[in-house]
């Protein structure tokens, strides 16, 4: 990292044009700001990889989260209806472990806890908890 003087001119990370305006300013439009961070993120083998499973675990919280309405604690939903929405079992962001054994498994604060027969609880973890 450059650390730039007083006298040199700040130039933009995308195009090298001279930087006008605030002192922490690094590109010198949204155009090329966007095509920075795109190049950025494409770059490497794994971040594809890593992109698709972000993907699937925000679409596992939002599939719970709409089962779950904002009066509800609790709902429970069968397996076969899960898969329907599309819910991937084998993304979580991580699992808790209640004193009595039960273990939930969460993306981010939606979770849910098998029950007998397929069928799954799906929860809000509550702030401060697990």
């Amino acid at each position: 990292m450059q650390i730039a003087s007083i006298n040199s001119p700040r130039q933009c990370l995308t195009c090298g044009k001279p930087l006008k305006g605030r002192v922490d300013k690094k590109y010198c439009t949204d155009g090329c700001r966007n095509i920075y961070n795109n190049t950025r993120k494409s770059l490497g083998p794994y971040n594809s990889y890593v992109r698709n499973i972000n993907n699937s675990l925000l679409k596992n919280r939002r599939i719970l989260e709409e089962i779950l309405l904002k009066d509800e604690e609790t709902v429970k939903m069968h397996k076969e209806k899960l898969l329907s929405l599309g819910f991937q079992f084998k993304y979580i962001t991580h699992s808790y472990t209640t004193y009595g054994g039960k273990t939930y498994c969460y993306c981010y604060e939606y979770g849910y806890l098998a029950l007998e027969n397929d069928w799954y609880l799906v929860v809000k973890q509550k702030y401060g908890a697990g």
